[in-house]
C-alpha cells in the first residue's frame, strides 16, 4: 500500500522560501506517516515554521487511484493552502515515491514530492508559475518552495 514503509514518527529540517530568487531559510521539522482506513488511505502530517509567521502545520492524504500506479490526494497546509483544501492526482513509483499535483486560482499549481530515501523522508513542494505569469526574472514551471529532509525520530 502506498507509504506503508514510510509509517512512523520523523523529524528533522526544513528549507522554505517564497519566490525563487529568495534564499531558502531553514527550520526544525517534524512529520508522522500513518497508514489507516484498513490500508485504504495513508496520511502525512507535518510540522514546519516559517521565518515570519511562526509554526505551521500541513496534512496530506492520499489513496491508490483508479488504475495501477495512480495516485489521488487531499492537501491543506495552514500557510500555503489554508483557504480549501486542495485535490490532487498524480503517480506511486514501487519504490514508495509519490509525486501529486493540483492547481489553485485557476492558472498556479502544486507539485509535491514525496520520497522515502534510504532510511529517510523527503517531502518537496513546488510551486508551478503558469505561462501567462512566467518571466526572465521569475520563468515559467515549477520551483521548490519547501524542500524537508526527515529521520525516524
Amino acid at each position: 500500500m502506498l507509504l506503508d514503509a514510510l509509517a512512523g514518527v520523523w523529524s528533522g529540517t526544513n528549507e522554505f522560501r517564497l519566490m525563487p530568487a529568495d534564499p531558502f531559510v531553514g527550520s526544525t521539522a517534524t512529520a508522522t506517516v500513518q497508514v489507516t482506513a484498513g490500508g485504504a488511505l495513508a496520511a502525512l502530517t507535518y510540522g514546519w515554521s516559517h521565518p515570519q509567521d511562526g509554526p505551521q502545520e500541513g496534512l496530506l492524504v492520499v489513496w491508490p487511484g483508479a488504475d495501477p500506479g495512480q495516485v489521488a490526494g487531499l492537501w491543506a497546509d495552514s500557510w500555503h493552502q489554508r483557504n480549501q483544501p486542495m485535490a490532487l492526482r498524480g503517480t506511486s513509483e514501487p519504490e514508495g515515491t509519490l509525486t501529486l499535483v493540483g492547481s489553485y486560482a485557476e492558472e498556479w499549481g502544486w507539485a509535491i514530492l514525496v520520497n522515502g530515501r534510504e532510511g529517510g523522508l523527503e517531502v518537496r513542494m513546488d510551486n508551478v508559475v503558469p505561462a501567462s505569469y512566467g518571466s526572465e526574472e521569475g520563468p515559467a514551471g515549477p520551483y521548490p518552495v519547501m524542500r524537508t529532509l526527515l529521520q525516524r525520530a
